[in-house]
């Protein structure tokens, strides 16, 4: 939602309009590239995990701890749900299982394709399914500026992402696995778009993100005790659900509602093309996997990709 909404005049929200307008790079894109870095610990941090558990145990763990622990820890969140409006609920609800949506489409979607596929596809196409989502629902046609750092920031993390495979050739294309994680890119731009409106309307984001994540928290639960839970109970296991559900999920959505609260949302899913980015830096330095040239020329262009959105053009005219 563009970060420039305005508010009924008769709302006792109203005086903080203006704070809405800040759109200068530490208000909105630095927390939002900053959640995308945390975000982009997720492999590394599955991939440590004890070789028994599944990959939807896995994501459902850090999101129904991670959830519970943002619900309870704000208590806006609490009172949010009993203030707002019918349709403020219903929006809530919708939110919260778009956001449940995302672990169980994405990761039975790298079981099945691999990391840089279901990676690619998830968040490739979750810039694009916001600002179509956008159009349709509040007819605010995407700027050429947006577009432009899209189309560049995608092909950046495309080429990034599957530089090896182009490099060494492709296995046969799982089209159940290609659905799943075009379904967790929706579902991340449809709770991006949810979270921004209601948050535009002067709701905290705190209370925003800590009640959409604490109603998906329980409705993820019965995935993580259906898939078993022994994996839980190890010291790697622990030490994994831990990372994901504090810094992943709490920490990360945290600044991601407040980068929501003066960023659109359509800009902020582009801008966590960061986090593919960041998982490839990561795989390289810690788990000792190698890049080929091309993806190098991918990251670069993904970088400039963002940093044309991210910073504002008022700012590049000051800096001439």
């Amino acid at each position: 939602m563009p970060n420039h909404t305005s508010l009924p005049a008769s709302t006792r929200s109203a005086p903080a309009k203006p704070r809405a307008h800040r759109t200068g790079i530490w208000s909105g894109p630095v927390p939002i590239l900053t959640a995308a870095v945390l975000w982009g610990t997720t492999g590394t941090a599955s991939s440590l995990a004890p070789s028994a558990a599944p990959a939807a145990a896995i994501g459902s763990a850090g999101l129904a701890l991670g959830g519970l622990l943002l619900f309870l820890s704000t208590r806006s969140a609490r009172s949010l749900l009993r203030r707002c409006g019918r349709g403020e609920r219903w929006l809530l609800l919708l939110g919260a299982v778009a956001v449940a949506g995302y672990p169980i489409g994405f990761y039975p979607a790298v079981a099945r394709t691999g990391v840089a596929v279901a990676t690619v596809i998830a968040l490739g196409s979750a810039p694009v399914f916001a600002g179509l989502l956008a159009w349709l629902t509040t007819r605010a046609r995407p700027t050429s500026r947006w577009a432009g750092a899209t189309v560049l920031a995608v092909i950046g993390c495309t080429v990034l992402v599957l530089g090896p495979e182009l490099v060494g050739g492709t296995a046969p294309m799982d089209v159940t696995g290609v659905a799943l994680a075009a379904l967790a890119g929706l579902s991340y731009a449809a709770y991006s778009l949810i979270g921004g409106k209601l948050i535009a309307r002067g709701h905290p984001s705190g209370a925003v993100m800590g009640a959409m994540f604490g109603v998906a928290a329980l409705l993820v639960l019965p995935v993580l005790l259906g898939s078993g839970t022994q994996w839980l109970v190890t010291l790697r296991g622990a030490v994994v659900a831990a990372h994901l559900a504090v810094v992943t999920t709490f920490v990360a959505y945290r600044l991601f509602g407040y980068g929501l609260r003066h960023t659109a949302a359509q800009t902020a899913t582009t801008l966590t093309l960061a986090e593919p980015a960041v998982a490839a830096v990561l795989g390289v330095v810690v788990l000792g996997e190698h890049l080929p040239a091309v993806s190098w020329c991918g990251l670069a262009v993904l970088t400039v990709g963002l940093a044309f959105l991210a910073v504002p053009p008022g700012a590049r005219r000051r800096t001439r």
